[in-house]
């Protein structure tokens, strides 16, 4: 089954803008890890950028917006630029992934209850295998008028309803080991 990893949104404004993501630890060194294997190993790597001229921290070009540097050094095959939630709304992904014969894609990124998790059941509905790296995604606490939750919270509310229909949960050694 021919696989490719996505790497949503992986952008400065989750390192030292409004976002910052908290939880769980060492996310980006995983994300890393997740690439720099894909890189090694023959596997499609798709870089995702979010951008909202209606939210000041993902104005397109600002420093914000911009893919972290050591994502943005890295090796990948597409950029897709999105403007929603979702990574198949509104952009090229899915016919990329159906011309490249991609059946199963691996998500990594931020923030782990958006744009990770509309991506990972929006794959699925579209009949793709999805695995998500439960620590090379990430997220930050969140308090709202419908309450408030701590980032671990948060994301683990996340992976075990992934795990539930959607995802198959995995760490990233658990990915990186198992057969290709």
């Amino acid at each position: 089954m021919k696989t490719a990893l996505l790497v949503i949104d992986v952008q400065n404004v989750y390192f030292d803008g409004p976002y910052t993501v908290t939880y769980p630890s060492g996310s980006l060194d995983n994300i890393l890890a997740a690439m720099d294997y894909a890189a090694q190993n023959d596997i499609a790597c798709i870089v995702v950028q979010h951008q909202s001229s209606s939210m000041a921290a993902f104005q397109k070009d600002s420093y914000h917006w911009q893919l972290h540097p050591e994502v943005a050094r890295r090796k990948y095959d597409l950029l897709i630029e999105k403007e929603l939630p979702g990574s198949f709304t509104g952009t090229g992904l899915e016919a990329w992934l159906r011309q490249n014969k991609i059946e199963k894609l691996v998500i990594s990124g931020y923030m782990t209850q958006m744009c990770c998790d509309t991506t990972a059941r929006q794959a699925m509905h579209l009949g793709f295998a999805v695995e998500f790296l439960s620590d090379a995604t990430g997220t930050l606490a969140i308090s709202n008028q419908a309450g408030s939750v701590t980032a671990e919270d948060l994301h683990k509310a996340i992976l075990v309803t992934q795990a539930m229909r959607f995802s198959k949960v995995l760490t990233t050694n658990q990915w990186i080991g198992l057969p290709r």
